[in-house]
């Protein structure tokens, strides 16, 4: 049977940034992933922006870690080759009883230590964004995109580079928890480690559950978004980032406008519960939806302007007709303290990566020592 001083269960860029935190240091480090590659769910499957940490509570991990998150993801994505930009957003308001959505929205922002923000009007958010009606806006200038599926490639390689054996597939069957070790069996084999971080993304409460774990309390409710994308011939419609206030009941972000990397401009995510992890396929709504969701914020937008993008399903913690905003949840195992698990980790985590490895690393240390 493999010794190891640290098993992460899960490929994606939480997963893999932590695996090059932990590689740093410690030898015996291994990865294990149930997909043939890596970053195959929502860490590829997103908008790909780096957030600024405006939207979530003060105090909450999800503030905290997001802010420091964006700094620390600039700085990788400099230093590794990660295509990436800051192109700063706004959040707009279209009509005057929005305004102070806005206004609260920015005081939260600054509380969360959220620099540069300021309101702008309507003539200064239309300078900057022609087709957008808007009453008002927030600019948000620390906000970015990446190519999240190269961010999470080079997290593992810096990690293979640091000596961590990455491995996929690897789907994980069973835990036993021991005395002062976890023996984790999966298609690839038996190993017995030290150290247990869960960080399986859509399936971490699943992986608590094998173990029995009293952690197995936090339940994950998948949620599926679609995206769709402006045609060739209609990208100028949007030059930057463009986001509506965020849903009411915090289930997202609510349908934005995303000028991507590749100068395409990506329309959604929609958001939706669904009763299956794997479902990317069933439920696909018509280009008309997204027009219909879009249209407060980019008039001029119709349904020949769009054609079906992806779909990306987020691991909420929060259940259908909850309204209470969830955290993310990185503890120590109650019952198993050789163990950490990081659950909910839907956005702000690609932003968050290198932060919440930060934050895993002194748990690690603790176990180890």
């Amino acid at each position: 049977m493999e010794q190891a001083n640290v098993v992460i269960i899960g490929g994606g860029v939480v997963g893999c940034a932590i695996a090059a935190a932990a590689a740093a240091k410690w030898k015996d480090v291994f990865l294990l992933e149930q997909m043939p590659k890596l970053g195959m769910g929502a860490s590829s499957r997103n908008s790909g922006v780096i957030h600024s940490g405006l939207y979530y509570t003060p105090g909450s991990l999800k503030a905290r870690l997001c802010v420091r998150g964006n700094k620390l993801t600039k700085e990788f994505c400099a230093r590794h080759g990660v295509p990436h930009r800051v192109t700063g957003k706004l959040v707009v308001a279209t009509s005057p009883e929005q305004e102070k959505t806005l206004e609260d929205l920015i005081a939260r922002g600054k509380t969360n230590g959220v620099e540069g923000l300021r309101m702008v009007d309507a003539a200064a958010a239309r300078a900057r964004e022609p087709h957008i009606r808007a009453t008002a806006a927030i600019a948000v200038p620390s906000t970015g995109i990446v190519a999240s599926e190269e961010l999470v490639k080079a997290y593992a390689r810096v990690a293979t580079e640091r000596g961590a054996d990455i491995v996929t597939p690897a789907k994980v069957t069973r835990i036993e928890p021991q005395k002062e070790s976890v023996r984790v069996r999966s298609e690839a084999g038996e190993i017995e480690t030290r150290c247990l971080v869960n960080s399986a993304g859509l399936f971490a409460d699943e992986i608590a559950a094998l173990m029995g774990s009293g952690t197995a309390k936090h339940k994950i409710y998948p949620v599926r978004g679609e995206y769709c994308e402006i045609v060739r011939a209609r990208r100028d419609l949007v030059r930057g980032l463009v986001y509506p206030l965020p849903h009411p009941e915090g289930l997202s972000l609510g349908v934005h406008l995303t000028k991507t990397l590749w100068d395409g401009v990506l329309v959604g995510p929609t958001a939706h519960y669904i009763a299956d992890k794997n479902d990317y396929e069933s439920h696909r709504p018509p280009v008309e939806d997204f027009v219909k969701m879009a249209q407060p914020m980019l008039p001029e937008l119709r349904a020949e302007d769009l054609v079906p993008a992806y779909t990306g399903i987020r691991a909420k913690l929060a259940p259908p007709g909850s309204h209470a905003a969830r955290d993310f949840v990185i503890e120590r195992d109650a019952q198993f303290p050789n163990v950490v698990h990081l659950i909910g980790m839907e956005s702000p985590a690609l932003t968050s990566a290198g932060a919440i490895a930060e934050y895993v690393t002194p748990m690690m240390s603790e176990i180890l020592s």
